[in-house]
């Protein structure tokens, strides 16, 4: 029953449900095209750098850790986030993909293959916590830089666009404030 309510949630997102959820189970590739940017935004890191956060979120008492997505192809993972239009995430190889991109995901039940879930969605609309993917990602990326004996980077960070006087959980809140639509 929770596979059935995950797989629902997820291919709302598709331009055809439907045949989104029959490619999931009886289909040749078991990906389906989804839109971002509606019920969710993807924050794409590096594979490194994600899969330690992706740990680090699981590890964290009190907190659900949202869908997260694993593509060892191109070696990066994919983080579901509230959509917030007005954000711009600031990182060496981290990009935002909102309203007029897409992504392949694999069914909700998928955790094998070169595209899988490292967090399923929970069918609940559970997304990640923005202040808490960025806090995440600062701690990981100074600790893979004093790993590697590196400086600290300076950017894993999210600003305003609009003004440039916002930034961190200032935005979600104002965000939120706006009345942006939350899946």
């Amino acid at each position: 029953m929770e596979w059935t309510k995950s797989m629902e949630w997820l291919a709302a997102a598709s331009e055809d449900p439907g045949a989104c959820k029959e490619e999931w189970q009886n289909g040749i590739t078991g990906v389906a095209l989804l839109a971002a940017g509606r019920f969710w935004d993807v924050l794409i890191v590096p594979e490194q750098l994600g899969l330690r956060v992706a740990d680090l979120l699981e590890e964290l008492p009190l907190l659900e850790p949202g869908p997260s997505l694993l593509d060892t192809r191109r070696r990066h993972v994919g983080f579901l986030l509230p959509p917030e239009p007005q954000t711009v995430w600031i990182g060496t190889g981290v990009r935002l993909l909102g309203a007029g991109t897409w992504i392949t995901a694999p069914a909700p039940h998928c955790r094998w293959g070169t595209l899988r879930w490292l967090v399923p969605p929970d069918g609940s609309g559970t997304l990640t916590m923005p202040e808490v993917l960025e806090v995440a990602l600062q701690r990981c990326a100074d600790e893979l830089s004093r790993l590697q004996g590196r400086p600290a980077p300076s950017g894993h960070s999210r600003t305003a666009s609009e003004d440039g006087q916002v930034s961190g959980p200032q935005m979600v809140r104002q965000c939120a404030v706006r009345g942006y639509p939350q899946p």
